[in-house]
């Protein structure tokens, strides 16, 4: 802060005085304050200075940033005008009132800015003008001398007073004109040589019994004020020797707080006469002030001073006791002397402690060397035991600096984090330097200001959720929550989606957010065999400036649900006219069997495929029993769905059968597709027969156009060979029959190698998504799942139908259907 001085007085002349005022304000401008000066009494609104532009601050910017102007325990004498930023004089300045008989006399005002806190420093002195006129204790003066005295006899006179100071305040003395006495003033500024009147001239009782005189005081203001002090003298009769004492000033030292009764001094006083004439008693002079008579006491006849009211040196640091020593003559004399009672000072007053400004909240991002409050420490003992030092607890992240003289300010020290520490509690000390010590404390609790620095984050990067197929609209499948620090609005979350496309379809078409609940729900019905896995990805922001987000992951696996039943497909081999619709509806297929075949021997082949997967994909065949309880000769393969026959045909089996097959799914619960197989029982020649038939018929056209030309032998020729023509043709459409419905050649669904998974019979199946297989279906696209199954073998099954190790595998090469195959012993060892 930039130091200047403003003073009132006449302008220099002398180089000597320029000088001087150079030093003077050099020595200013390091001292950190602005200084002005204004004469006591002057009037309301004088001129002080201009106190805003001193400070180097704007006129416009003292009513918003909180200008102010503080005084401790000077009122408002003085005041600022914040239009026009001057300081004037608000109220009655009265020096001495204010300081006392202090020589130097000044107002300090603290100048407090907000908004950012500053605080400067300003001292006003006060000067000093003529306005009080010496005093006298008393207006009259009553003296006994006898007429005895020696010439050159002194009697003390109690000098008067100014309240001024400086050479307002130099006294010089004027006794009025008479022959008997001359004043004797003193020489130096010792407080026992005192005003005295010296006898000049033998008085004679007879000749003048009173004489009257007038002390007159004038001091050195101008112009010159003067009080007076009338002197009334009786002469008395002659006792010859007056009291004496050994010192005219006797200095003690007593400590601050002494108990009452405790001795100051014993005063001791000779009187060279006899009797009476030498006895004296001890009493105050009647010059004595007041406060001395309060506080201490005197004994009569032993002259002994002691303590009788409290001795506080912040009250009084020096007691000046005018004692005198009367005989008891019948015209009594006297003897003065003083005694200079200098109380020494102890360390009892606590430190005074107080926050002048607080700025609080303060922003966790403040900047290191932020000033949060101002405070100001004193204590009213003197040296050591007034001088105070501060200290903070705890330290971090704050510290206190001094200022200006008594003045600390708590500034920020390291950067603050809110999320680590919302608000300290601080405990300053003021510790004073007295044996032993005494100390003050204040508190005071800064609250840190949340910043946005915090973005939302989730527990989890990534969450896996997992929801069955079939879902209500709008159903709730899971939360998200995310944790944000900070405070207040910093902290408020609000969530939404982060918009993709799924497939032809934007993602918001399946899945929605609450904004405030985070809450995830499904707009519809979710299809495994449509969307297995549906990834998206959930936004957070806070309800900061600026917003900070985060976003987590969402996996969403469809779970698989059995609402698909098994389809049959088309029977191979069949009529076109036998082959029938899936999903429950039945298929026909007519084959035709000779009765010469043995057990074993496979007739026709169901397939079926599930679009579900998993258990609910997993299909079991089962042949339903006959109408009126007869026994069948045909059974069919658990899990294959091959028809075979259970034993060797007869003539007594109906040569037409009708086998229900039914087709059941693993789902809960589960669903069935039923499918018709028509066999029809044929001999072995019949079937030949009936399988050439049509080339028979047109072989014999032409036999019988050319019978005419031929022998009878060659006739039977001919027949022999169409015969066995015709069985070698029904012989291959035999094998190529068996080769179709074998494992072996159904087992492709297309070009590459098909994969294989096996189980044992007490396994269990697994859905993997990292390897997938596709399975097909000649009607529809071809479906990603992979199943391994290892059921329990029913108890109604024979050894013959189930193997003791079942592996049920679906050939999954795309393009093909899939096949539900009873594995050979190669198969297993494959596995």
């Amino acid at each position: 802060m930039l130091m200047m001085q403003f003073s009132w007085g006449r302008s220099l002349r002398s180089p000597s005085l320029l000088f001087s005022l150079l030093l003077l304000t050099a020595w200013e401008l390091g001292s950190g304050q602005l200084h002005y000066s204004v004469p006591e009494e002057a009037k309301h609104g004088t001129f002080v200075g201009r106190i805003a532009q001193d400070l180097g601050l704007e006129l416009a910017e003292l009513v918003p940033r909180l200008f102010r102007v503080a005084s401790k325990g000077r009122g408002d004498l003085l005041e600022v005008n914040l239009q026009n930023g001057i300081l004037f004089v608000n109220s009655r300045i009265d020096r001495e009132e204010l300081c006392g008989r202090s020589a130097a006399c000044g107002i300090h005002l603290e100048v407090i800015v907000e908004q950012p806190l500053q605080v400067f420093h300003v001292e006003v002195e006060v000067k000093d003008i003529n306005d009080h006129p010496p005093v006298f204790p008393e207006t009259q003066k009553n003296l006994f001398i006898a007429e005895s005295r020696m010439l050159d006899s002194r009697f003390p006179l109690e000098g008067a007073s100014d309240a001024d100071i400086g050479v307002n305040a130099v006294l010089t003395y004027r006794l009025g004109t008479n022959e008997y006495f001359a004043l004797e003033k003193p020489t130096d500024d010792m407080r026992g040589n005192r005003l005295r009147l010296v006898l000049r001239k033998h008085l004679d009782r007879e000749d003048v019994p009173e004489i009257v005189l007038v002390l007159t005081a004038t001091d050195g203001g101008k112009p010159e004020l003067t009080g007076t002090l009338q002197i009334l003298i009786t002469v008395l009769d002659a006792n010859d020797n007056a009291p004496a004492f050994d010192r005219a000033l006797y200095r003690v030292k007593l400590p601050e707080n002494t108990p009452n009764g405790t001795l100051v001094i014993k005063l001791n006083a000779s009187d060279l006469d006899e009797g009476l004439n030498g006895d004296i008693f001890y009493s105050f002079s009647t010059d004595i002030a007041p406060i001395v008579k309060s506080r201490f006491h005197i004994d009569p006849i032993s002259g002994e001073i002691i303590v009788k009211g409290h001795i506080d040196f912040e009250e009084s640091k020096t007691y000046e006791i005018l004692v005198e020593g009367i005989d008891k003559g019948q015209l009594p004399l006297s003897g003065h002397c003083t005694v200079m009672v200098e109380v020494e000072d102890t360390n009892d007053n606590v430190p005074d402690l107080e926050f002048k400004s607080l700025s609080l909240p303060i922003r966790e991002d403040a900047p290191v060397g932020t000033i949060i409050a101002l405070l100001s420490v004193s204590d009213r003992d003197s040296g050591a035991n007034g001088q105070v030092t501060c200290s903070l607890t705890p330290n971090a992240p704050f510290k206190l600096v001094s200022t200006f003289k008594n003045y600390y300010s708590l500034v920020l020290d390291s950067a603050l984090d809110r999320e680590s520490v919302a608000a300290y509690e601080l405990e300053v000390t003021a510790r004073d330097g007295g044996s032993p010590p005494l100390s003050a404390t204040a508190r005071v609790s800064v609250e840190v200001a949340d910043v946005n620095d915090n973005a939302p984050t989730f527990a989890q990067a990534e969450y896996t959720v997992f929801v069955k197929e079939n879902n209500p609209p709008g159903s709730h499948i899971f939360t998200v929550s995310a944790r944000d620090a900070d405070a207040q609005e910093n902290a408020r979350v609000s969530y939404s989606l982060v918009e993709r496309r799924v497939g032809e379809r934007a993602l918001s078409s399946y899945v929605s957010v609450h904004a405030e609940s985070g809450k995830v729900y499904a707009l519809q019905p979710l299809d495994h065999e449509e969307l297995e896995v549906l990834r998206f990805q959930v936004s957070a922001r806070d309800a900061g400036v600026p917003a900070l987000g985060g976003n987590v992951t969402l996996q969403v696996f469809v779970l698989d649900e059995n609402d698909n039943a098994p389809a049959l497909l088309p029977a191979a081999g069949a009529a076109a006219g036998s082959r029938g619709g899936g999903g429950g509806a039945g298929v026909s297929a007519s084959e035709l069997v000779p009765r010469s075949v043995g057990a074993g021997h496979v007739v026709a082949k169901v397939r079926a495929v599930d679009a579900d997967s998993g258990y609910n994909a997993w299909l079991s065949y089962e042949l339903q029993p006959a109408a009126g309880g007869a026994r069948s000769p045909f059974r069919v393969g658990l899990y294959t769905g091959e028809v075979s026959t259970t034993r060797a045909l007869d003539e007594a089996d109906a040569p037409r059968q009708r086998l229900l097959v039914l087709v059941r799914d693993h789902g809960e619960p589960p669903l069935a597709a039923t499918a018709t197989v028509l066999v029809s029982l044929v001999d072995s020649g019949q079937a030949l027969k009936t399988s050439s038939r049509a080339a028979m018929a047109a072989g014999a056209s032409g036999a019988a156009g050319g019978a005419a030309a031929l022998v009878d032998v060659n006739v039977y020729l001919i027949i022999a060979i169409c015969a066995v023509s015709s069985l070698l043709v029904l012989t291959l459409l035999l094998y190529t029959a068996l080769r179709c419905s074998a494992p072996a050649a159904e087992g492709a669904c297309g070009p590459g190698k098909p994969a294989l998974v096996c189980s044992s019979a007490v396994g269990s199946w697994s859905s993997s998504q990292q390897r997938r297989h596709r399975v097909c279906s000649g009607e529809g696209p071809p479906k990603a799942d992979l199943m391994a199954f290892s059921p329990s073998q029913p108890p109604a099954l024979s050894s013959a139908d189930t193997p003791h190790d079942v592996a049920v595998y679906h050939e999954v090469t795309p393009g093909q259907h899939s096949k539900t195959l009873s594995p050979t012993a190669a198969s297993f060892q494959e596995c």
